[in-house]
């Protein structure tokens, strides 16, 4: 595949994908201020490699809730993958999987979640949203358990869907009615694509959300989703009957301050990710690297924690486990790759990610993820100079690199 970097995955997924489609995965919030801050934010930080130490080899392994993972990165969950290509859930499983990476399937897929976690021998997490009511996320996590799912992600920050104006523009709302006089104007977009209508329609078209199952039986129908996430507000309170019926690691993400992260340790979470949704629901909050310091001295050693946004090269990667992150989310990075080919074009951004890794660890001087932290970095911007000043010393990270240097 003719894509040597994240953007080119880009430029080729917007080749072959609808506007409004392309503009589901590359569009955020209002302004879209944080959308490109997560991105930016990564540049505030330098690196400090140390000179002449040879690193024949690099180990990118990390533990993740007591589970090994070939590399610090997780595919984050997104939801509608099917509208990118046909059963997407289920190639960007196998990839991961393929990679011995983990893979989250987010409860809006248009797979079966038993079909995505057959597709991967690595661990897969499932994020539950409480579309439908809590009677239908207690079938949809006990399927999750019975399928072999290992955690389970909370998401705490869509108490209703943020204001995303490409997704207007788009007429995204009139595409989903089916209705011909609203689509009309807007079903240009499609047809201009006739390769990607083509496997959209074999797939099944509209699709369905076959592990959101109403009391009627019948799986959630698309266009319903909006107003049942208005409805579906998850408070800490849900987190005590959720923990009950799952039984097992509970990973809160959305979580932008320290003192959200100490009421997840409270109530029982084993983990925490650091995100804004992607610059996707209220834009003019931190960047994920930003509020990464802030989070990670609240939570102590208490809860591991993770971080999504703006990841777009192995540097970013290194630059968030360097502030404390035990692991990242990659989301757009690997969207992109789906959107341009599928399976393969999910490899091909594992595969550039994996090279970066490797080859900013080798140029740092440091063999492994491992020994990562904040020696390794610089910055003079404000939010770093007080911020990490403020991390803990990391002997559990100290630990883990000795464990795994004695390999």
């Amino acid at each position: 595949m003719d894509a040597i970097n994240i953007a080119d995955l880009r430029r080729l997924a917007e080749r072959r994908l609808p506007r409004v489609v392309f503009d589901y995965i590359d569009g955020g919030a209002d302004e879209e201020r944080t959308l490109r801050e997560n991105c930016r934010v990564f540049e505030d930080v330098t690196f400090r490699p140390a000179g002449a130490i040879a690193t024949p080899s690099v180990d990118l392994r990390v533990r993740v809730l007591d589970q090994t993972l070939a590399l610090p990165f997780l595919l984050a969950p997104i939801g509608s993958s099917r509208m990118f290509y046909p059963r997407a859930e289920v190639h960007a499983a196998a990839a991961a999987g393929a990679a011995g990476t983990g893979y989250i399937l987010s409860t809006l897929s248009g797979c079966r979640l038993e079909d995505v976690k057959a597709a991967t021998s690595a661990p897969a997490w499932y994020q539950v949203y409480l579309v439908g009511g809590r009677a239908v996320a207690e079938r949809a996590i006990a399927r999750a358990k019975s399928a072999g799912f290992t955690a389970l992600v909370v998401t705490v920050d869509t108490p209703v869907a943020g204001n995303r104006e490409r997704d207007a523009r788009n007429g995204t709302s009139a595409l989903l009615t089916g209705n011909p006089v609203l689509m009309l104007p807007h079903v240009w977009q499609l047809l201009a694509r006739p390769r990607w209508l083509a496997g959209f329609l074999a797939d099944g078209g509209l699709m369905r959300f076959p592990n959101v199952v109403l009391d009627d039986g019948q799986p959630m129908q698309y266009e319903s989703v909006g107003p049942a996430l208005a409805r579906s507000v998850v408070t800490w309170a849900d987190l005590r009957w959720i923990r009950d019926v799952w039984g097992g690691p509970i990973v809160v993400k959305g979580i932008l301050t320290g003192d959200d992260a100490r009421r997840a340790a409270d109530e029982g979470a084993s983990a925490v990710i650091v995100s804004n949704h992607g610059g996707r629901q209220l834009d003019d909050v931190a960047s994920g690297l930003r509020a990464l310091p802030e989070v990670v001295a609240a939570a102590g050693g208490s809860l591991e924690v993770l971080m999504d946004g703006g990841i777009r090269r192995g540097t970013d990667i290194v630059k968030a486990l360097c502030l404390g992150a035990r692991a990242v989310l990659v989301g757009r990075a690997y969207a992109y790759g789906l959107g341009a080919a599928g399976r393969a074009g999910v490899t091909r951004a594992i595969d550039i990610l994996r090279a970066d890794l490797v080859r900013t660890l080798t140029l740092l001087g440091i063999p492994s993820v491992a020994a990562l932290d904040r020696a390794a970095i610089d910055s003079h911007a404000p939010w770093f100079v007080h911020g990490a000043a403020r991390l803990p010393a990391s002997p559990a990270r100290t630990a883990e690199a000795a464990r795994y240097s004695d390999r």
